[in-house]
């Protein structure tokens, strides 16, 4: 887990909020529309998505390690570039170079991989794993926005590029491993959590193979990949134009990081309380329940004017967006288990990864249009609150009548199913 966490915390931290930290940067350095920039933050989103989605069969049979190595090492070529940028094609070169390192490095292959290692305990790893993520906004934001403050994009670039380079590369070649058989170990590290009592988590069900079309013919499929795309594109629109947004409210650059970072450690602590007890509960319920809470507090953004509220909403906000993404993971691997999760996460990643990438353009574009932000995080708030009632349909899909497990059968969860205790994890 460990190790999972620092890959989320430097690619996520560099190649997710990075893209938040040089928005404004870049538009003022080269005289750029608002529209121009959140346009090549759209097309890194859509490239990336694409590349998720190819390499996700590949990654169900060989394993991730090969594309992660490949994606580290991209992605810090890609993030040292932005130093040569002179035009608009240029920066959209070096995002494409950078998206493709993201879907390389990125969910697929570390949600694929978390689901071999954990199974009745996958809510608390993924919680703990995708700590990461939130470190990297904690951290990564401030730092980023420090070095453009004090030498521009000529030295953020390079510095954040070494962080990748540094941070992730040994951890793919020294730490990780694709699952627990192949080091003589068990799921759950050889102890299941007897308490979970949970169907889906079954070995007939978490260990049956889809197809891509055999998935697609679920109604549980399109419910997650509409509610998804939904969100993220909401989700997306908000957090990257968070900074430019709240820098004239709060009065200074520094100030709205500081705003962005307070997000990113709300969605911390949030996911380590529902990473405690996701386990347990329905997981349609819960995540309908976040998507309301963020569309409720993307709402009331736009309807105060004060300094300490913002602060309490855009924390708000931080406890969800964390929980967004988990929660994604955890409801594709429930339904349609961990032998072909990279193959239908790579759909979900492609899927997402358009919405993620409309949002911020969207947002920028109705930005251009209106002169405020106030119009289009209000609908963003709204389309978030529409998500909340699709992803309610992602039901459970029930076996093919030739699989069903007879009474006497063991499931994933029973004393009989346990092994013998492996403490070493990933």
């Amino acid at each position: 887990m460990a190790g999972s966490a620092i890959m989320m915390f430097v690619t996520v931290g560099v190649g997710y909020y990075g893209l938040a930290v040089f928005l404004t940067p870049l538009q003022e350095e080269h005289g750029w529309s608002n529209a121009v920039v959140s346009g090549a933050t759209g097309w890194f989103f859509a490239v990336g998505g694409v590349t998720g989605f190819l390499i996700g069969p590949a990654v169900d049979r060989h394993g991730p390690v090969r594309f992660m190595t490949v994606g580290v090492l991209l992605m810090t070529v890609a993030a040292a570039s932005l130093v040569f940028i002179s035009q608009a094609w240029h920066l959209y070169l070096a995002y494409t170079m950078q998206a493709i390192a993201f879907g390389l490095a990125g969910s697929v292959s570390l949600n694929a991989m978390l689901s071999r290692w954990f199974v009745t305990r996958r809510a608390q790893a993924m919680s703990i794993t995708f700590t990461g993520v939130s470190l990297g906004g904690v951290i990564l934001v401030p730092l980023g926005t420090a070095l453009v403050e004090s030498g521009g994009v000529d030295l953020a670039a390079p510095v954040l590029a070494a962080i990748v380079l540094v941070g992730a590369l040994p951890i793919v070649l020294l730490v990780l491993a694709w699952e627990p058989e192949s080091l003589g170990l068990e799921p759950d590290a050889g102890r299941p959590d007897t308490r979970v009592d949970n169907a889906a988590l079954r070995d007939d069900v978490q260990r049956r193979a889809w197809t891509r079309r055999e998935a697609m013919r679920t109604s549980s499929f399109w419910a997650l990949t509409v509610s998804y795309v939904l969100v993220l594109l909401a989700q997306t629109g908000f957090l990257l134009h968070q900074i430019a947004y709240l820098e004239t409210r709060l009065g200074s650059r520094s100030a709205a990081a500081f705003a962005l970072s307070t997000t990113a450690f709300g969605s911390i602590v949030a996911r380590l309380i529902v990473g405690a007890f996701a386990d347990k509960l329905d997981k349609r319920l819960l995540t309908a329940a976040i998507f309301a809470l963020q569309g409720i507090a993307v709402l009331a953004t736009t309807w105060v004017d004060n300094r300490v509220a913002t602060y309490v909403l855009v924390l708000i906000v931080g406890f969800t967006i964390g929980n967004v993404y988990m929660m994604q993971s955890l409801i594709t691997a429930e339904i349609f288990g961990l032998v072909s999760l990279g193959t239908i996460f790579g759909i979900m990643a492609l899927t997402s990864q358009v919405g993620s990438g409309f949002g911020p353009f969207l947002v920028g574009w109705a930005e251009d249009i209106t002169g405020s932000y106030d119009t289009p995080f209000a609908i963003t708030g709204i389309v978030t609150l529409v998500s909340a009632v699709i992803v309610l349909f992602a039901r459970p899909v029930p076996l093919p009548a030739a699989t069903l497990p007879s009474a006497t059968q063991p499931s994933a969860t029973s004393p009989s199913a346990q092994t013998t205790a492996a403490e070493t994890t990933v």
